[in-house]
């Protein structure tokens, strides 16, 4: 008799004999095995490069001092007037500095650049993890056309997992209910596939790595 087993049935039949004969797993520590080889360079230049590669630009500060200058340069250079900053710490550096800027919501629609910290910054894929645990909460990142991000190289981290572990770390079981991976300035290219940055945020997306 001709036998007329569907594929299906094929298929079937060998899964089934494999749970059968089900055999230890020859990679019990596969998944705890680096998904990437070793990056060759140090975490601040693979930042560096990933993030320039999204249209991100970077600005590294030896000190606050070189951070006010470049900032003040920059200010100076695009004529911003109506510079946003709500988080204390950030507030703390730019008043010892006198650097002028608004520290309530006050005429927000006209903010033309938000200042905030960050939860880390993601060297692999060069992107900026950021969250509302702060006082920055949402809309700084999101409404001005310029966001401008200072980190830390103490917050440098090679890939997610250990970004979401600083921020673990940080909050403990109190997890802010928004946690956000910012990659490059806001863009689309829906429209006739044409690229087009600012269209759901910012425009230009500014990081001053700080050492320390």
């Amino acid at each position: 008799m001709k036998d007329i087993t569907t594929s299906k049935e094929k298929l079937l039949k060998k899964i089934r004999k494999a749970l059968l004969e089900r055999r230890d797993n020859p990679y019990p520590a596969f998944e705890d095995q680096p998904l990437y080889a070793p990056a060759a360079e140090i975490p601040e230049v693979v930042f560096a490069e990933a993030f320039s590669a999204v249209a991100g630009q970077f600005v590294f500060c030896e000190d606050e001092m070189q951070f006010i200058e470049n900032l003040l340069n920059l200010a100076e250079e695009r004529k911003w007037r109506k510079v946003y900053c709500w988080e204390s710490p950030l507030q703390n550096i730019l008043k010892q500095y006198e650097y002028p800027f608004f520290e309530t919501d006050k005429d927000f629609e006209q903010a033309e650049v938000g200042f905030t910290l960050c939860e880390a910054l993601i060297a692999r894929n060069g992107s900026i993890l950021v969250s509302n645990g702060n006082s920055a909460g949402r809309r700084l990142s999101i409404y001005p056309n310029v966001h401008i991000v200072l980190a830390y190289t103490s917050q440098l981290v090679m890939d997610l997992k250990d970004g979401f572990a600083l921020i673990k770390n940080k909050y403990g079981n109190a997890l802010p209910s928004m946690i956000s991976n910012i990659t490059g300035p806001s863009r689309t290219a829906d429209i006739e596939k044409t690229l087009v940055l600012g269209a759901h945020g910012p425009k230009e997306l500014f990081v001053f790595l700080l050492d320390g």
